[in-house]
């Protein structure tokens, strides 16, 4: 099975279906629909639940919306700015849909 990782800070929000997109670059989008992830934290590798993926779609920075931030549970401000801190330099990304497996 596929693994993702999510800051931990975003555990909350993910077992709150609060989060239900991450934006990732094209070295971390290698998924399709209907896959099944095991996800765990970026800092320690701890499990804390699978997802499935609903959906991959190619975006820009420059076309992130609202809706994004929203999927993200932020504003858009700090959703670009969040972006750029992780991807510096690029402007090409992949958003993926998920929803919790429960």
């Amino acid at each position: 099975m596929q693994k993702i990782t999510f800051f931990k800070r975003f555990v909350d929000d993910i077992l709150a279906e609060r989060k239900t997109i991450t934006i990732r670059d094209s070295s971390e989008a290698n998924v399709q629909a209907g896959d099944i992830l095991e996800v765990s934290t970026l800092e320690e590798g701890l499990w804390f639940c699978r997802v499935q993926v609903l959906s991959v779609t190619q975006t820009d920075w420059a076309d992130l919306t609202p809706l994004h931030a929203a999927q993200e549970n932020m504003g858009l401000p700090e959703l670009k700015q969040l972006i750029k801190e992780i991807y510096p330099g690029q402007d090409h990304f992949y958003v993926i849909q998920f929803e919790l497996v429960k």
